[in-house]
């Protein structure tokens, strides 16, 4: 079979539409761990026109995919790796982290972290493999219930799954979550 980028944008924007981001009105975001950008563009798809998504990742070839604006939405690309808090961007209203918050071993310590780089309003959406087994690709998996508790221990009320859905990659089912959204 070959390989359909339109049906992962297409999985990639139902896993986020009901986040609530539609609704804030202009915000910045970030993209940490942005790979291809396929949620960078979803996200830009979602977001009111004149918001900004700095979108991040350690290898520059594939950055070059994604398009610097969509829908009003200004796209700006970083090369960088974003566990070393050493962010070209701050005052964020919003992180999404689509399978990359599994490669922080230390989560609790990079979500206080992350705080430093946002506005007092902070949201998060987030993107992980529902599972507690660790593998060479998921070192540091992040289940809902895992997730949960670090957001809570961080001072969220709000943590909500938004969407699951099984995956191509894993036997465990992929599934999105709002934290601190609407």
């Amino acid at each position: 079979m070959r390989y359909d980028p339109t049906v992962r944008l297409r999985d990639a924007i139902e896993m986020l539409a009901e986040s609530g981001v539609d609704a804030l009105g202009l915000t910045k975001w970030a993209d940490l761990g942005c790979g291809t950008g396929t949620f960078t563009v979803a996200l830009a798809g979602l977001l009111s026109p004149g918001s900004t998504i700095h979108a991040m990742d350690r290898v520059g070839s594939v950055l070059q995919r994604i398009p610097p604006e969509l829908r009003g939405v200004s796209i700006t690309t970083h090369r960088g790796d974003f566990t070393n808090h050493t962010w070209p961007f701050a005052n964020l209203d919003g992180i999404l982290m689509a399978n990359s918050l599994h490669y922080v071993e230390d989560q609790a310590s990079f979500i206080r972290a992350c705080e430093s780089y946002m506005k007092s309003r902070r949201y998060f959406l987030i993107v992980e493999y529902d599972t507690r087994e660790a593998s060479r690709w998921v070192p540091y998996p992040v289940g809902q219930t895992r997730l949960t508790t670090l957001f809570e221990h961080a001072g969220y009320t709000s943590v909500r799954v938004l969407r699951s859905r099984s995956s191509i990659y894993r036997r465990a089912p992929l599934y999105s979550a709002g934290i601190g959204l609407l």
